[in-house]
């Protein structure tokens, strides 16, 4: 079983071109149903702009228009997100400018909030979600029978290693107690998968690796350069690659090897036809690292503080944990770190291309 990773080389003055390079690499307008709705899931790990945090405005900009160029009816065209402890989507969506390009484009967003969810019997066999929630899985009522488009970003993640394609699963086919996941991280996005395979007739991923994140991801993280787009319609492989452009070997990663393993995608690069660009040879050297709020998740829940998971994660009492997430990262690391670092970026090409977005649409975050 092979399967198939397109892959761009790109720089902010052509990126828009770019992206429709990559859909047409990828075979997205052959690959998918234009009669059928079309999901667009964002990604949104940061509620504020943080260079590689979450999809970037020329990752949408460049998706939307390729789609619409293509011939896909926009009334088809659906962007969406989710919530989580530490997001709001309609922020979030202004502050990374996805509602002026949406709007621009003739798109509503869709915060996931505001939709119907039900409980959702799989027919597979999940690795843990059931137990996890033994009452139930809830799911998007919209997501059954759709196709998807995730716009996850190259980035670590202190609990997953990495974080792409399949991770951008988590946010939308979990309500916002899917925290409880973390212990078993790995499995869940296993069973992440096989939920999409269940619910989507297809499945695409367009990643973006210009700004790649560096460190203790998703959002406390050091913005390097990539310059790179890839696509494909096998979230595995196209997580495996982009593993192997952070410095990771995505067998040794137990989410890409499990499903691997299971058949449910193709976690090894010797098995995955890179077409496009030449980047077989791209290691940016990445360590992935945890910040202070995901090192003490993880105390709570496999460390020495496992005595105190119940009573601080699992009872009314949890409320101190979104609160003292949201004081970390807003509150202390955004202003001072934080600041410091995106001052930096923008004085990037990356950058320069971000603020002509925000000249652009001015109602979005300074």
């Amino acid at each position: 079983m092979r399967s198939r990773v397109a892959a761009v080389v790109t720089k902010p003055e052509t990126v828009i071109e770019d992206y429709r390079r990559l859909m047409d690499l990828v075979g997205a307008v052959d690959g998918l149903d234009r009669q059928n709705d079309t999901l667009i899931k964002l990604n949104l790990s940061w509620t504020k702009y943080f260079p590689a945090c979450s999809s970037q405005p020329w990752q949408v900009e460049g998706v939307v228009k390729a789609l619409l160029d293509y011939g896909f009816d926009r009334k088809k065209l659906i962007p969406i997100e989710n919530k989580t402890v530490v997001t709001n989507p309609r922020e979030g969506a202004q502050n990374n400018l996805w509602y002026p390009i949406l709007e621009n484009y003739g798109l509503d967003f869709v915060p996931l909030t505001e939709v119907e969810w039900i409980v959702y019997n799989f027919k597979e066999p999940l690795l843990k979600l059931n137990d996890i929630f033994p009452e139930g899985i809830e799911i998007p009522k919209m997501f059954v029978g759709r196709q998807i488009i995730h716009l996850p970003t190259i980035k670590t993640h202190g609990h997953s290693t990495t974080t792409g394609a399949i991770k951008n699963a988590f946010g939308g086919l979990l309500k916002e107690v899917r925290h409880y996941a973390h212990k078993y991280i790995h499995e869940v996005l296993v069973d992440l998968v096989l939920m999409q395979k269940e619910l989507h007739p297809k499945v695409l991923a367009v990643m973006d690796g210009t700004v790649c994140g560096d460190g203790a991801g998703p959002r406390t993280m050091i913005p390097r350069p990539g310059n790179v787009i890839l696509a494909s319609f096998d979230s595995v492989a196209i997580d495996a690659v982009a593993a192997g452009i952070m410095g990771f070997d995505p067998l040794s990663i137990p989410y890409l090897g499990m499903c691997h393993e299971r058949k449910l995608g193709v976690a090894d690069r010797r098995e995955i036809d890179l077409v496009g660009d030449d980047i077989a040879g791209m290691n940016l050297h990445f360590q992935t690292k945890r910040s202070l709020v995901i090192w003490g998740d993880q105390m709570l829940r496999k460390g020495p503080l496992q005595f105190m998971e119940k009573i601080a994660l699992h009872s009314p009492l949890v409320v101190w944990a979104p609160l003292a997430s949201n004081f970390y990262h807003d509150i202390l690391w955004y202003p001072t770190v934080g600041r410091k670092i995106i001052n930096k970026f923008l004085k990037t090409d990356w950058g320069e291309l971000f603020t002509s977005y925000q000249t652009k649409y001015p109602a979005a975050e300074k």
